[in-house]
C-alpha cells in the first residue's frame, strides 16, 4: 500500500516539477522531515482503508486529501475533480449553465461577489456580499465550493431556492430562481448626454471580451468622453485585462505587475501599443464593491497612469493570481501562484481600491437602482426613470473634463 501511495506522490511531484513552477532547493533535513510527514499521510490512508466501518474507495480519499491541501492555503486555491476542472474551465468561455453568479466560500460561507448582468441571478435581485446559507434546504456550510456550484446550477428550466442572509435584513429569506443557459455578452454599449458621451458596460473579463471592447473603443473613438462600467463586474482573466488596458494607455506604460516565489511568478505588463482613443479624451471609470480582480487591474492601472478619473465605491480588494494546473488524469488545481501590483506599486488585497470621487449608494438605493434596469430591459430605457447617482457624477465629470479642455484650447489661441 505505501508503494502505492508513494507511486502517486511521486507522479504529482514530477509533473509538478515540469510545470516549472520552480521547487525550491530543500536541505536533507527539510526533506527528512517532508518523508516522515508523507509517512504519516500513507500510514493514515491504510489505516482508514483498513479500519473504516464501510469500504472505501482509494480516488476518494486520494482526492479528499489534496482538496483538503490547497483549501488550507487561501480561499481561492482549490482542487478539483476531473468533472469539476471541466466545469470550472467552461466559465471563461462565455456560456454555461445556472444561475449567473460569481461566488466564493469564506469562513464556511458562501458569498455572491456578484450577480452577472441579465442572467436569473440578476433579475432574481441578488446582491453582492449575499451570503447563500440554504440550497434546497440543505445548508452550505458543510459544502465545498463546488459541491455549492454543483448544486445550483442543473438543466435549463429547472428551479432551485437559496435561503439568503443580507446584511440590514431582519431575517433570512428564500429566493427561487428558473436555471437558464448563461450565454454572457460581457460587453455593452450606449450613446449618453445626447450622443456626446461612449458609455461601455463591461460585466466579466472573458477570452472574446477583449475584441468586443476594441469594438466598442473605435465606435466611439471621436466622442467627447468615455464612460467605462466596471461596477459588479467580478474579474476573469488577467491577460483579457492587460489587453484592454493596452488599448486605453501610452506605449511603454506599465499597466500591472505580479510578484510570486518563483521567476515565473515574477513579471510586468507593459502597453505595447498606441491608444485607440486619443489622450486628450476624458475617461471615467465607475466600480464599487463588487468590481474585483481584473477590473481591479484595469482600474489602478488607468488610474497610476493617470489616464482616467474613477467614481463610485471601494473595489472589493482580490489582488491574488490563480494558475490553473491540469493534472494528468483530468483533475486539476487552481493554486496561488503571486501577488499582483498596480503600476505605482500598491498591493490593493484586501483593501481594494478607492475611486477618486467616492459616491456610496445604500443598500435601498442600490436595490431600487438594479430594479429600475431590469424594467428598463423589459419597457424600453426611455419610459424608465433609472437613478443613479454613481451614473450621473461620471457623466459631469467628463463634462467639466471636456469643458476644461476646451478652455485651455481657446487660451492657447
Amino acid at each position: 500500500m505505501k508503494s502505492k501511495i508513494a507511486f502517486v506522490v511521486g507522479i504529482m511531484a514530477i509533473f509538478l516539477a515540469g510545470v516549472s513552477f520552480g521547487i525550491n532547493a530543500k536541505t536533507k533535513k527539510d526533506l527528512s522531515n517532508d518523508l516522515e510527514l508523507l509517512g504519516i499521510f500513507t500510514d493514515v490512508f491504510k489505516i482508514v482503508q483498513d479500519n473504516y466501518v464501510e469500504p472505501v474507495d482509494s480516488k476518494k480519499l486520494i482526492y479528499g486529501s489534496l482538496r483538503g491541501m490547497l483549501s488550507s492555503l487561501d480561499k481561492f486555491s482549490t482542487f478539483f475533480t476531473p468533472e469539476e476542472f471541466e466545469e470550472f474551465t467552461t466559465e471563461t468561455h462565455g456560456e454555461f449553465g445556472g444561475l449567473g453568479i460569481e461566488i466564493m466560500m469564506e469562513d464556511h460561507k458562501l458569498i455572491v461577489v456578484s450577480p452577472i448582468e441579465d442572467t436569473p441571478a440578476y433579475k432574481a435581485g441578488l446582491k453582492p456580499g449575499d451570503v447563500i446559507i440554504e440550497i434546497d434546504g440543505e445548508p452550505t456550510d458543510k459544502m465545498t465550493l463546488f459541491q455549492a456550484v454543483k448544486k445550483l446550477r442543473g438543466k435549463p428550466g429547472t428551479k432551485v431556492t437559496i435561503t439568503i442572509w443580507r446584511k440590514g435584513v431582519e431575517k433570512p429569506f428564500k429566493v427561487t430562481i428558473t436555471r437558464a443557459i448563461i450565454k454572457i455578452k460581457s460587453v455593452k454599449t450606449k450613446e449618453l448626454d445626447n450622443g456626446k458621451i461612449g458609455y461601455i458596460r463591461l460585466t466579466q473579463f472573458q477570452e472574446n471580451s477583449a475584441q468586443d471592447f476594441e469594438k466598442a473603443l473605435l465606435k466611439f473613438k471621436d466622442k467627447e468622453g468615455i464612460i467605462i462600467d466596471l461596477r459588479n463586474n467580478p474579474g476573469g482573466l488577467l491577460s483579457v485585462a492587460v489587453q484592454i488596458a493596452d488599448m486605453l494607455l501610452e506605449k511603454g506604460d506599465l499597466i500591472v505587475y505580479t510578484k510570486g516565489r518563483t521567476p515565473r511568478s515574477n513579471e510586468k505588463f507593459y502597453s505595447i501599443n498606441d491608444p485607440i482613443i486619443p489622450k486628450d479624451v476624458p475617461i471615467v471609470v465607475i466600480v464599487n464593491k463588487g468590481s474585483a480582480s481584473a477590473s481591479e487591474i484595469l482600474t489602478g492601472a488607468l488610474m497610476d497612469n493617470e489616464r482616467a478619473l474613477s467614481v463610485g465605491d471601494r473595489t472589493f480588494g482580490k489582488a491574488s493570481v490563480q494558475t490553473l494546473i491540469p493534472l494528468p488524469d483530468g483533475s486539476g488545481i487552481k493554486l496561488t501562484t503571486a501577488y499582483y501590483y498596480t503600476p505605482s506599486g500598491k498591493l490593493i488585497m484586501n483593501k481594494g481600491i478607492t475611486p477618486d470621487i467616492v459616491v456610496k449608494i445604500s443598500e435601498e438605493e442600490e436595490i431600487e437602482r438594479l430594479k429600475a434596469e431590469r424594467e428598463a430591459k423589459i419597457k424600453g430605457e426611455d419610459k424608465v426613470k433609472i437613478k443613479d447617482p454613481q451614473l450621473d457624477t461620471a457623466i459631469n465629470a467628463i463634462k467639466i473634463l471636456t469643458f476644461a479642455k476646451k478652455s485651455f484650447a481657446e487660451e492657447k489661441k
